[in-house]
């Protein structure tokens, strides 16, 4: 099985979190508040404590795992602050993740931040991506459409990814 860090395990990401405990998966979720540790805990997810704004606080969470999923399609903050999220923040964790165990990256590319700067992210992500040859998918599912459809979604996008087998 796979370990699998989920930054921004919010609802859906404890969700997500859940059900890839239930296959068998290790998990460990971000969060950017120990107030938050304990729904982490109980989605069955190893905490960390970091802030996506800051890669320094989420790097070394990279330890071990398999798949990344960059979770925040509908993160909230000023149009600045989600641009970098998306655009400088995720290049540079994207640098980072070359010498690390990281197979795989899930982006959502769907959400209530702005499509323009989602649509940059997923670019950001293909590009980084090919260049260092790790796999990713993007989660384009509208998590406001419904949790359910969301969540087979993001299921079925790792599972493509964990079954990806280079050439």
């Amino acid at each position: 099985m796979a370990r699998v860090l989920i930054v921004g395990c919010g609802c859906r990401g404890q969700a997500l979190a859940r059900a890839l405990r239930a296959q068998g998966h290790a998990v460990r979720g971000t969060t950017r508040s120990q107030a938050r540790r304990e729904a982490i805990e109980a989605a069955g997810a190893e905490v960390w404590i970091g802030d996506p704004d800051r890669i320094a606080t989420i790097h070394y969470a990279l330890a071990d795992v398999t798949i990344l999923c960059w979770l925040l399609g509908s993160a909230s903050g000023s149009a600045e602050q989600l641009a970098a999220l998306h655009g400088s923040r995720l290049a540079m964790l994207l640098e980072r993740t070359i010498d690390t165990t990281v197979r795989g990256l899930l982006y959502e590319a769907a959400g209530s931040v702005d499509a323009a700067v989602l649509a940059g992210g997923a670019a950001t992500v293909q590009a980084a991506c090919s260049k260092s040859e790790i796999p990713h998918a993007l989660l384009t599912a509208d998590p406001a459409a419904g949790g359910d459809a969301w969540l087979a979604a993001a299921l079925a996008r790792i599972d493509e990814l964990l079954a990806f087998e280079r050439a």
